[in-house]
């Protein structure tokens, strides 16, 4: 467990800098570009197949349901922004003055401060939240709410593609980003490489598999609370093959299952914690690197003290 903490504090150290800022910001803003100008070409056709997928699920599930979502999604949101601030506030000042172990404590407990803040305003304004959503889905009419979560669903699906192209982006330039962490951390190291090109394999077949869940599981994004363990186990999904399978043929000639189930508990671990960068905007473009570089960082670690062993 020593190590996961290490390799996921390195690898939230490691995206702020500049090197892999530049390759995370330059991909970022050309992806999310090119997917806002399909949208916006594209836009009423997506309308209307979120359109067609909402006329599935019963208006009464929509709209109370619906407004369940709503008030969920704005808790899970302010719970992760806090944590956001908090953490770029007095994240580096702490980091130099305690111990890895206790800052990746501090990490969790400020995670689980913003979680039990925010829930105790739920907890008493929870209703009152619940029955401004609801009076606005009931205020309007049926056309105009379907209408009002097609749109929704219509940046979902936008959101998405840029998810899944940023996935592809950190795959293809992984080999550059890892390079100057291995000359820096790993210097003495020999160099080893399996080849890269299988993982592009890995993230097309795992996009395709996403997409087909996705679809069967949208009704169950009406759920309040279920909603948000979907979205995450299909996010989980969709990266953990890619990043740990790019990880591993940075670290190992051969790059077999066994290998992966060897360390199966820091792979599930270090994506599930890359998939909530998902849920701020513009942080979702950091997820794929910070768990590419945990993942390297956790690999090769573990790697050197199995040969100091031997």
């Amino acid at each position: 467990m020593g190590n996961i903490s290490k390799a996921i504090l390195f690898g939230f150290k490691e995206i702020l800098t500049w090197h892999t800022m530049k390759y995370i910001v330059l991909g970022g803003v050309m992806v999310t570009l090119a997917w806002i100008g399909l949208g916006y070409l594209m836009w009423d056709t997506l309308v209307a197949l979120s359109v067609k997928i909402i006329e599935l699920v019963p208006f009464s599930m929509v709209r109370s349901n619906g407004a369940w979502m709503l008030s969920t999604f704005l808790w899970f949101q302010l719970t992760l922004v806090t944590f956001a601030l908090v953490y770029a506030f007095f994240g580096n000042l702490l980091l130099r003055s305690v111990s890895k172990e206790k800052y990746s404590i501090f990490s969790l407990l400020v995670f689980v401060g913003s979680a039990l803040l925010w829930g105790v305003v739920w907890f008493f304004k929870g209703d009152y939240i619940y029955a401004q959503f609801l009076k606005l889905l009931t205020w309007l009419p049926f056309e105009t709410v379907e209408k009002g979560i097609a749109f929704l669903i219509g940046f979902y699906i936008i959101y998405n593609a840029i998810v899944v192209s940023m996935l592809f982006v950190a795959s293809l330039v992984s080999e550059p980003v890892i390079e100057d962490i291995e000359i820096r951390e790993f210097a003495e190291d020999d160099v080893t490489r399996d080849t890269m090109f299988k993982t592009l394999g890995y993230t097309l077949k795992d996009t395709l598999i996403f997409i087909g869940l996705s679809i069967m599981a949208f009704p169950l994004l009406f759920v309040p609370i279920l909603n948000i363990f979907v979205q995450i186990a299909l996010w989980v999904w969709l990266t953990k093959d890619t990043i740990s399978y790019d990880a591993l043929a940075l670290t190992h000639e051969k790059v077999d299952k066994t290998l992966k189930k060897q360390h199966t508990a820091a792979i599930w671990t270090i994506t599930t914690i890359t998939v909530l960068f998902n849920f701020i905007p513009v942080f979702n473009i950091f997820g794929p690197f910070f768990g590419l570089i945990a993942l390297f960082y956790y690999f090769k670690s573990t790697k050197n003290e199995q040969q100091e062993v031997q």
